[in-house]
């Protein structure tokens, strides 16, 4: 068997070259070194904790907070005849058992898992057990406070590493500001450990802001403009749905997709959009994550989201191909109330944090000082109506008390029906004596499925009840019956968030938050909404201004977004007119900092468009400065141009 890193590149995933970086990562690895790498949404992360696995003998631990990504990655490693497995919130712990011990005696090379499982005495004590080569670390940035995503079971990772020292951990995350970077490496204990950072320039993807109450409608044009796949992203489940039927009724195939679906709709709507049958997907930041679609040639933001980090990482999926691509942003000044709005409500008080606390105790029924590890569905709709709660609120609250370290709310988890008979082949055919409606329903089980008395397997009720033409709820029945007689053991599908208490309840006016942290938390988000709003107001080029945010020291002008577009537009304009404008901004700014939309309501709308391409200029070349929206005189250094400097525009 090899174990050179091209040769099992090429043997398993059929390419003759590394893409760049990769290699080096993989070297770095296979020497036993800690690393992070930093590579942009399509950079190909997965092939370099992949490739290294499969040189030498061992397993990868890979963990990741993404159920969906981690079940896309296993399907595909398993189409390509390797062993992987992943073990997440919902399922059964008789099949987590079987898959830890299969990852211990078995020829598993690859055991995806949530942090929250990693830390489970069950998991802690088989990982133990397990010739464990490499620890990779997907989305390192949920280590970080810092970051935009933060959860609070990754800081366990660093301390789990006691168990295995002499596996390398390599961290993985497509986005991370400098401060970010530096926690990601002190959490995980680095040792000695390199930074691997790709740039984060995309040169075939133009970023467009464009200002515009009329979203809709701009969304049409750009797509009747710009043929080939796209993305629209939208906030909230409603209007992925409103969306998707407006650009239905004008005659483009679309279709939407959101959490809220359940498994079947989800798969063959991705699958649609897959292969062409749709050409727009409108979703909420639900859909995207470790899809492999390379020939995006539009990713549309109907709204601004709450950071530059959440933006960059879904406008990346857009030219993967290298081939020419538009990333837009349709952006109004209600998108940043909205966030105001939003902002406000993430950050409740501690009586609504303990109310919700309680209502969680009260439904789940548990007892002060148990329930520490456990997991249940959880249904945010019927609890709140249960409970009198708002939903936001209530969504808000959760959030806080998950990042607080006393719970998780994972996303939506499919996790299929299983079973396993649980009586030997004697007993099975007394009970099938005494019990005749039952028997073909038992029989057609031991058909279909093989090894049903040894091992659980996953079954289909409506593959059954097709074959013994019975109706679906006949054979629901009829398995319940089985299992409450004892006679297999059944665990109907699940398609429900998960919530996990990570510590034993506490009397609700004992709940308490490091409010250090806390605030610490609620300025950082902060400031990510100022930058993210900053985007979308400054007339810098777009890709400077994500490059900077993510600490590129000298980025070029991209020369192909909206910004660098309306500047080489603005040397149409006249020395004339160019100092005439000029000098008029000079007066205005002064008196006081203005928005962009303050000064260009200072001019006629005919002369608005050329204004707008002199403050491009006059920005992109330090001759005026923006803070926060804000655009001032320089308070020392660069002056205003003289008239005559205009005129090399």
């Amino acid at each position: 068997m090899t174990t050179q890193p091209r040769d099992i590149l090429q043997q398993y995933w059929g390419y003759s070259d590394f893409r760049p970086l990769q290699e080096e990562i993989i070297t770095a690895v296979l020497n036993n070194q800690d690393a992070l790498a930093l590579m942009p949404t399509g950079g190909g992360k997965s092939l370099c904790f992949q490739v290294p696995t499969l040189c030498r003998p061992g397993i990868c631990l890979v963990i990741s907070p993404l159920i969906a990504l981690m079940k896309d990655q296993v399907q595909q490693l398993q189409k390509r005849g390797i062993q992987a497995v992943a073990i997440y919130a919902g399922m059964h712990y008789r099949e987590i058992d079987r898959l830890l011990d299969n990852c211990i005696y078995g020829e598993v090379k690859f055991l995806y898992l949530s942090p929250e499982r990693l830390l489970t005495p069950l998991a802690q004590e088989r990982i133990r057990r397990m010739n464990v080569s490499l620890i990779a670390v997907d989305e390192a940035h949920c280590i970080s406070q810092w970051g935009y995503d933060f959860r609070p079971p990754y800081l366990q990772i660093g301390a789990f590493r006691q168990f295995l020292p002499d596996a390398p951990v390599l961290a993985l995350t497509a986005t991370a500001t400098p401060e970010v970077v530096i926690d990601i490496q002190e959490k995980l204990l680095f040792r000695k450990g390199t930074v691997f950072q790709k740039s984060f320039a995309r040169q075939n993807l133009a970023y467009v802001v464009r200002e515009t109450e009329a979203k809709e409608e701009h969304l049409l044009r750009i797509l009747q403009r710009v043929p080939g796949s796209s993305v629209v992203y939208v906030r909230n489940r409603r209007r992925t749905r409103e969306v998707a039927l407006f650009l239905q009724r004008q005659g483009i195939p679309a279709g939407y997709y959101h959490a809220g679906l359940n498994p079947e709709q989800r798969s063959k709507r991705q699958d649609a959009w897959l292969n062409g049958q749709l050409r727009v997907m409108v979703s909420t930041n639900a859909f995207g994550m470790g899809i492999d679609k390379p020939d995006v040639r539009t990713v549309v933001h109907l709204e601004l989201p709450d950071s530059l980090e959440a933006y960059f990482q879904e406008a990346g999926r857009a030219g993967r191909d290298g081939l020419k691509s538009y990333a837009v942003l349709l952006y109004h000044d209600q998108d940043r109330q909205q966030l105001e709005r939003q902002f406000t409500l993430a950050y409740p008080g501690m009586e609504e944090l303990r109310r919700v606390y309680r209502a969680l105790g009260s439904h789940y029924q548990l007892a002060v000082g148990s329930g520490s590890g456990e997991g249940y569905d959880f249904d945010l709709a019927g609890f709140c109506q249960t409970y009198s709660l708002d939903p936001i609120h209530t969504y808000h609250c959760l959030k806080v008390l998950e990042q607080e370290g006393w719970l998780i709310l994972t996303e939506a988890v499919f996790v299929p029906s299983s079973m396993k008979m649980l009586v030997d082949k004697d007993k099975l055919y007394d009970y099938q004596l005494r019990h005749p409606a039952l028997d073909k329903l038992l029989k057609s089980i031991l058909r279909s499925y093989q090894g049903s008395f040894t091992e659980y397997f996953h079954i289909r009720e409506s593959r059954l009840a097709q074959f013994l033409n019975h109706p679906l709820e006949q054979v629901h029945r009829g398995l319940e019956m089985l299992n409450k007689d004892g006679i297999i053991d059944y665990h109907p599908q699940r398609d429900q968030p998960q919530l996990i208490f990570l510590q034993e309840r506490v009397a609700a006016e004992n709940l308490q938050i490091d409010l250090q942290q806390y605030n610490f938390r609620k300025n950082r988000h902060l400031e990510r909404i100022r930058a993210a709003v900053g985007y979308a107001t400054t007339a810098l080029c777009r890709s400077q201004q994500l490059l900077r945010y993510f600490d590129d020291k000298s980025p070029q002008a991209c020369g192909i977004c909206d910004v660098c577009l309306d500047r080489e537009k603005a040397e149409t304009l006249s020395n004339s007119d160019l100092t005439r404008y000029q000098q008029k901004i000079e007066r205005l700014l002064s008196r006081e900092p203005l928005t962009i939309p303050d000064i260009l309501a200072c001019f006629a709308p005919k002369f608005q468009e050329s204004i707008l391409k002199t403050l491009h200029y006059l920005l992109d070349e330090g001759f005026l400065q923006e803070h926060e929206g804000l655009i001032t005189l320089p308070q020392s250094g660069n002056s205003l141009p003289s008239h005559n400097s205009l005129g090399n525009l």
